[in-house]
């Protein structure tokens, strides 16, 4: 009875994470124009010791970097705000990752490791700096930020003496795990959810179309240049000359 009642919390759970998948990708495809795609998701490895294994890739390469966290098939170019192609990927795979297609109009972000993350946050706060939505992942954290050229980013990094080494950029032909997805890393999270979700820290902001009607809300988003300065402010000045958000 208990190994019954416990398969049927399991599907249950499963069912409502599923669910929650689901509705936030449509929520960034449908409400805020965000292109997004399913990951490959994850994989139970084969352990021929019998020892216990964490979740793998289910894409066919054995030793992946970022487990079930990346584009397979479909291929990043599908990304799409189209909701029927959104609810037809999540319908088939329920356990899929959602992937945010990076650049373009969509947002672009900035990541650092997951503790110097935390830091950057904390000195940010300090700082007075207004930030929008930031993901959480156990092993990285990503600042969403407005959309931005590469020309543009070479641009900044060029007129920076110094850029923490830590930094990662996702534009242009990149991608992002949302929330609530959940990879071989882990559960994926908002440390600081968009203000549609249910806070007030980041206004949403309303645009219009070409013919003058208002386009759906979506995320307020700071600059990359604002935030790449504060990065870059906040990580000078730790003890011994190096850098407060380093690895």
């Amino acid at each position: 009875m208990r190994e019954i009642l416990g398969r049927r919390r399991r599907l249950r759970l499963r069912r409502k994470e599923a669910t929650a998948r689901l509705d936030a990708a449509l929520t960034c495809a449908t409400v805020w124009q965000w292109p997004v795609l399913p990951g490959v998701g994850t994989a139970q490895p084969a352990d021929p010791y019998g020892e216990s294994a964490g979740l793998g890739c289910a894409c066919p390469e054995t030793d992946c970097a970022v487990p079930g966290a990346h584009p397979f098939d479909p291929g990043l170019l599908a990304a799409t705000t189209d909701e029927r192609m959104v609810r037809w990927w999540w319908t088939n795979r329920p356990a899929a990752p959602v992937l945010l297609a990076t650049g373009g109009r969509a947002p672009c972000a900035v990541s650092l490791p997951a503790v110097a993350g935390a830091r950057a946050l904390s000195a940010l706060d300090a700082l007075g700096m207004r930030l929008g939505p930031v993901v959480a992942t156990p092993t990285r954290w990503s600042l969403l930020v407005a959309p931005y050229t590469l020309e543009r980013l070479g641009e900044l990094l060029y007129a920076k003496d110094w850029v923490p080494s830590s930094l990662r950029f996702h534009g242009e032909g990149g991608y992002l795990v949302l929330p609530p997805s959940r990879t071989g890393a882990g559960q994926v999270r908002w440390e600081r959810p968009p203000a549609s979700l249910g806070t007030s820290g980041s206004l949403v902001s309303r645009g219009r179309g070409k013919d003058g009607a208002p386009t759906a809300a979506s995320p307020w988003l700071p600059d990359v240049e604002a935030v790449l300065d504060a990065l870059v402010e906040a990580s000078t000045g730790a003890p011994g000359g190096g850098s407060r958000l380093a690895y």
